[in-house]
């Protein structure tokens, strides 16, 4: 089953190899042991979204560093990952935030320009277009998840998409023990090499990062699938943009022209002038809505950034991660609503459409 998942979900994306892992964040952690990148390397990454990202840029020993977002799309911002460029950089991961890619041609110019990997995370963002190509062909390597809020979900797992036959054998090994009879569209060694008592089993170092034989079944009963489900999210959002078209203080991610969000949720600023992000989701509930996510706390807010993360030959400290780093993601961190899309029958979509019209008619 995972093979079979593999060859649909890089032909579907039109890549050459496609590599299963027990979640989205050991993709990354492994896309960036591929890449070489590790101690005292910097890897710039955005503080706006799930803390998985930077995490497993600490997981390979390598260096956080955090680039602002745009205030009108929410997504990394080209110009702060220009700013925050250091000898030490080694690579970027761009996160398509809530379902919309970011400014991927940006991204690889810049990458281009000082010799950057770009590790796509489109844990969010399944089958959303930049400029006419699908999100996750545009890095050195792409990641994305299946875990159980996502567009495609086997409760956990993952998969990286990349186009280079030598990353893709170095994620293999590394998800796979480290093993020498994996290769870039191998996922198992077979049982005449084992039964050798000569065989030599590992070529390198690995985690067993392979995704279960049954989570990729159900992935792939769902990639047959996807058009339908990602079209339900997108749809649902739509119902639900009509509903705050005329409201001045609800202002949602701007989706630009040529790109296609595919909305994992729909992302909100809620900017009343008199009324609080907590008093608008109580009167939304209140009114018989469902509950609305906050965004993350920006991952450098995190208390375990506060007390100070031990790194090879040093230590984070609060003055280097502390509040005043990235001043729009700390703006918008605080205004964010985030509206479920995943309503799978629609009766259940418009009622929380009309609950929104109320709670803005009411708070108005």
């Amino acid at each position: 089953m995972t093979a079979r998942l593999e060859r649909a979900f890089a032909d579907r994306h039109g890549m050459k190899f496609a590599i299963s892992f027990v979640n989205g964040t050991a993709t990354m952690h492994a896309a960036l042991l591929a890449a070489q990148i590790g101690p005292g390397d910097e890897v710039i990454v955005p503080p706006l979204t799930m803390s998985s990202t930077t995490f497993a840029v600490l997981q390979a020993g390598a260096i956080p560093v955090f680039a602002d977002v745009d205030l009108e799309t929410f997504n990394i911002c080209p110009d702060s990952i220009t700013r925050s460029l250091s000898p030490r950089t080694k690579g970027i991961i761009p996160v398509a935030l809530y379902g919309l890619p970011p400014d991927m041609d940006a991204v690889m110019n810049i990458a281009r320009q000082h010799r950057l990997t770009v590790i796509e995370d489109d844990a969010e963002a399944m089958f959303a277009m930049y400029k006419g190509r699908l999100i996750g062909t545009f890095g050195h390597m792409s990641s994305f998840s299946f875990q159980s809020s996502k567009h495609l979900t086997a409760g956990e797992g993952g998969m990286i998409l990349t186009d280079d036959e030598d990353l893709a054998v170095k994620v293999r090994r590394f998800n796979s023990l480290g093993y020498a009879g994996v290769d870039a569209k191998k996922s198992k060694i077979t049982k005449d090499d084992i039964q050798d008592p000569e065989y030599s089993r590992h070529v390198s170092s690995g985690f067993n990062y392979r995704m279960p034989e049954l989570c990729a079944a159900v992935v792939l009963g769902q990639l047959e699938r996807s058009s339908e489900l990602v079209k339900r999210r997108v749809d649902v959002a739509k119902l639900l943009l009509n509903v705050i078209r005329s409201c001045t203080w609800l202002r949602p991610q701007r989706t630009p022209d040529t790109y296609t969000n595919s909305y994992w949720t729909l992302a909100v600023r809620m900017m009343h002038p008199d009324v609080s992000w907590r008093a608008f989701r109580g009167k939304f509930k209140q009114l018989g809505g469902d509950g609305i996510y906050a965004a993350w706390k920006l991952t450098y807010m995190e208390p375990m950034f506060a007390s100070g993360v031990p790194l090879p030959g040093e230590s984070i400290s609060q003055q280097r991660y502390g509040a005043g780093l990235c001043r729009n993601a700390e703006l918008l961190q605080r205004q964010l609503l985030q509206f479920k899309t995943n309503y799978w029958k629609w009766e259940d979509a418009e009622k929380q459409a009309d609950i929104l019209a109320k709670t803005i008619k009411e708070l108005s």
